[in-house]
C-alpha cells in the first residue's frame, strides 16, 4: 500500500524538474543571445604578447597599438567557443576595413588541430597559437571563451566572459566608439 504522502510527492518532483529544465533552456537560450560586455575597473594596460599563427604569421600587441583589438581565447575543444565563431567571422567582415582588428588565440593546442577547425569553419580573421598557455596565464580570466576589448591606447576595457553574438550592433557600437 502507497502512502498518502506519495502522489503530491511524485506531482511536486516533477513540476521542479520541469521549472529546472525550463530554466536550463531559458539561461543556454540567453548566454548564446548575449551581447553585454563587462567594462573593466581602473582599465589597466594588457598584457603583451608576441604569438604567431598556423603559417608563422606573427602577431604582437604592441604593433596594434592606435586601433581598438578584439582579443578572444578559445579552443577547439570547447562548445561555446566554436559556437560563437560564426558570429565573430561576421563581425570581421564588419569591422576589418574600420580600423578595428580582431585576433583568437587559440590555447593550447597545435597547428594541425586548428587548420582542421578552419577548414571546418571558413574563419579568416586571425588566430594566432598560444601553445603553452603562457598568454592566456597571465590575462585576467577563469575560462573559456574569454574575449577582451582593448582601447587604442593599449588598455583593456571591456571583457565578456562566455558566448556572445559578435556582429550584434549594440556590441560592435561599443568597439567602434573607441576609434
Amino acid at each position: 500500500m502507497k502512502s498518502r504522502f506519495y502522489y503530491p510527492f511524485r506531482l511536486a518532483s516533477f513540476y521542479i524538474l520541469f521549472w529546472m529544465l525550463g530554466f536550463w533552456i531559458l539561461s543556454l537560450t540567453a548566454s548564446a543571445q548575449d551581447t553585454s560586455l563587462t567594462s573593466i575597473p581602473d582599465q589597466p594596460i594588457a598584457p603583451g604578447f608576441e604569438l604567431k599563427d598556423a603559417d608563422g604569421r606573427q602577431y604582437r600587441l604592441e604593433d596594434m597599438r592606435g586601433k581598438p583589438v578584439i582579443i578572444n581565447f578559445w579552443a577547439t575543444w570547447c562548445p561555446p567557443c566554436r559556437a560563437e565563431m560564426p558570429s565573430m567571422q561576421r563581425a570581421w567582415d564588419q569591422v576589418k576595413d574600420d580600423g578595428i582588428l580582431m585576433l583568437a588565440i587559440n590555447v593550447g593546442e597545435d597547428a594541425d588541430t586548428i587548420e582542421q577547425f578552419v577548414n571546418e569553419l571558413g574563419v579568416d580573421f586571425p588566430l594566432p597559437m598560444d601553445t603553452d598557455s603562457k598568454v592566456a596565464q597571465q590575462w585576467p580570466m577563469t575560462g573559456l571563451p574569454t574575449t577582451f576589448v582593448v582601447d587604442p591606447a593599449g588598455r583593456l576595457v571591456y571583457r565578456a566572459q562566455g558566448e556572445r553574438e559578435w556582429d550584434a550592433p549594440e556590441l560592435l557600437e561599443l568597439v567602434h566608439a573607441l576609434k
